[in-house]
């Protein structure tokens, strides 16, 4: 059997900032809609469609907060999730297939090459919400990061974070991983077959829940 795939999230998942992410859009929800908890709705989704959703027919306003975003990226801070560079580091040096799959658009990770510019060769392709035309929860993204690795769902781990990620990577039929960094574990749980806390762990975490040695 050929090595299995490894599928990552980026925000929650391989850095720790799904909670600067959640200041943000909470009071751009609080701004812009006067409502509270804004993030939680948007999370996982793709810049252009939490703007359609929140600002269905005001290109004005979608342009304002495109740009505040845009400015709050250029000053966010990337820390990795413990264990997170390791198991990169791992991965790569043992050959098995890795891609980031993220929302994100390419100008988004600019910023994240430049605070972190080791992040292009901890893996093998890094696929944006620029490469894909569905937002998640479609599959489409995860389907696609399994194509570039030249896998199949059933020998494909994902690792994911928010509940839009984790429909995305159920529906692509891999097997997926929870980071419990954005939600907690049990509400994670009914959608991934494993649920973590971090990487500190992992290899022995898959080879208890999977049965497969890294």
């Amino acid at each position: 059997m050929e090595k299995p795939a490894f599928l990552f999230d980026l925000d929650g998942v391989i850095f720790d900032s799904e909670g600067q992410y959640t200041v943000f859009w909470d009071q751009i929800g609080r701004e812009y809609l006067g409502m509270d908890g804004l993030a939680a709705r948007l999370k996982g989704e793709t810049i252009e469609t939490s703007l359609n959703r929140c600002f269905p027919e005001d290109r004005q306003k979608k342009e304002e907060v495109r740009q505040k975003l845009y400015r709050f990226e250029a000053e966010m801070k990337f820390d990795y999730i413990p264990g997170a560079y390791d198991f990169l580091e791992y991965l790569k040096r043992e050959g098995y297939p890795t891609a980031i799959v993220t929302s994100s658009n390419r100008l988004k990770m600019a910023k994240v090459y430049k605070a972190r510019p080791e992040v292009p060769s901890l893996v093998d392709h890094i696929l944006t919400g620029d490469d894909f035309s569905r937002s998640k929860p479609d599959p489409e993204c995860y389907l696609l990061g399994m194509k570039v690795c030249g896998s199949v769902p059933e020998n494909t781990f994902i690792f994911e974070d928010s509940f839009n990620g984790l429909k995305s990577a159920r529906d692509a039929r891999g097997k997926v991983i929870a980071l419990a960094t954005t939600n907690s574990r049990d509400a994670v749980a009914p959608y991934a077959d494993l649920v973590v806390d971090d990487f500190l762990d992992i290899r022995q975490a898959i080879a208890t829940s999977f049965g497969i040695g890294l």
